[in-house]
């Protein structure tokens, strides 16, 4: 299926919604990046024999289930509804800032680093006029999703209008061309929208990055606490809020999970995208916003879309399909490479933009590269997910 490489407008609720207010429907027109089918409103699929009905309790304005390896999606429902993203934003400032920074730098924390942290905002406790590696607040970013340690990160990357043009201009090349960046940290701000979809996409080149990948799938790690003069710094454990990871009163971890972030405010309501393995097979959801009053709700809805789609796979024909970035179509035609039986190897990734070198392949397949003749990335493995999460209990 050939990517629609244009995004007609699909604008859908933004700050102007009041809580309270008549639930706004999906724009009859939305973006066709991915395949027709997606841009159409309401929920798309197509059963074959054999294939289970789509789970009834769901209830986000919009979801997508997709096979993280072949971009097949299986599965959407008002994909490209460009609503408020909440912490899930944070995916793209992570994809676009966590290759600049090296891990290992030690940033000490001035007040104008978190002079604009909004009101309300999670925090993971990063102080003024303390010492941070960037590590530390990675870490702070994944697990707490501290406004605080994405500001001070936004600042060492040059400050607020750069990395927001950073952003913007990786979304673009990822082709999420749903999403307008206004904040990095994903706060409430006009103007500042997403899709199903492009989280989707954005999570997928993320999860390429091997410290994005552990950053995401740890449970808890140790944060810097106040330093006292004369004394031996503190420090306190913080553990990931993405409870499809950790577990949660009502909610058991979800068997497979390898991470990704969750996210939740007054107008973005509850969003959330994961990925997660089963019997081989690596499967990313996203859903946006559920309507239901269930507690937990995009945790359990999460859950069942996963259980849906590990059942429905090879069971439907797919209605769309996770388009590679815009520079993977700018490689020299090559040899074709095949498998172990003779079949062409499907080319799926170029070298990432802008990542400096020849890049890492954006491809979900990623693992080992093989550089053919002309120059292009070819890939040989499945998604190399965290080794951590392989050794952890299943549920």
């Amino acid at each position: 299926m050939l990517p629609a490489l244009t995004a007609a407008p699909a604008f859908g609720a933004t700050l102007d919604d009041k809580p309270g207010t008549k639930q706004p429907k999906p724009p009859a027109t939305m973006s066709t990046v991915g395949g027709a089918q997606l841009g159409k409103p309401g929920t798309q699929v197509r059963l074959g024999a054999g294939a289970p009905v789509l789970p009834k309790d769901v209830s986000g304005r919009s979801w997508i289930v997709a096979d993280a390896e072949s971009g097949d999606v299986l599965a959407a429902h008002n994909a490209h509804w460009r609503l408020p993203p909440a912490s899930t934003m944070k995916m793209l400032f992570a994809d676009t800032v966590l290759p600049k920074l090296s891990k290992d730098t030690v940033h000490r924390v001035t007040a104008q680093d978190l002079a604009d942290v909004g009101e309300g905002s999670s925090l993971v406790g990063v102080k003024e006029d303390h010492t941070y590696t960037v590590h530390d607040l990675w870490l702070g970013v994944f697990l707490r999703s501290g406004n605080d340690a994405v500001h001070v990160l936004t600042e060492m990357n040059g400050g607020m209008a750069k990395t927001v043009q950073d952003m913007q201009a990786h979304a673009d090349e990822l082709q999420a061309l749903d999403t307008r960046v206004v904040s990095p940290d994903g706060y409430d701000a006009p103007g500042q929208v997403s899709s199903a979809y492009d989280l989707t996409l954005i999570a997928r080149s993320g999860m390429q990055k091997k410290d994005f990948r552990e950053y995401s799938s740890t449970v808890r790690a140790s944060f810097p606490g106040e330093q006292k003069e004369g004394e031996e710094r503190d420090s306190f454990e913080i553990q990931n809020t993405n409870r499809l990871l950790t577990g949660a009163v009502g909610i058991e971890p979800y068997k497979g999970i390898a991470g990704i972030k969750n996210g939740n405010t007054t107008h973005a309501g509850a969003t959330f995208t994961g990925v997660a393995e089963r019997d081989g097979r690596v499967l990313l959801v996203t859903v946006m916003n559920p309507e239901s009053e269930e507690s937990q709700a995009v945790y359990k809805e999460t859950a069942r879309l996963f259980d849906w789609g590990f059942a429905a796979a090879g069971k439907v024909t797919p209605v769309g399909e996770l388009v590679p970035p815009k520079s993977a179509g700018t490689a020299p035609t090559a040899e074709p490479v095949k498998d172990g039986k003779g079949a062409p190897v499907k080319p799926v990734a170029a070298a990432q933009h802008g990542s400096g070198g020849m890049g890492i392949a954006l491809s979900v397949a990623a693992g080992v590269l093989v550089l053919v003749a002309a120059g292009a990335f070819l890939v040989r493995r499945r998604w190399p997910l965290p080794e951590r999460m392989r050794r952890l209990p299943r549920s």
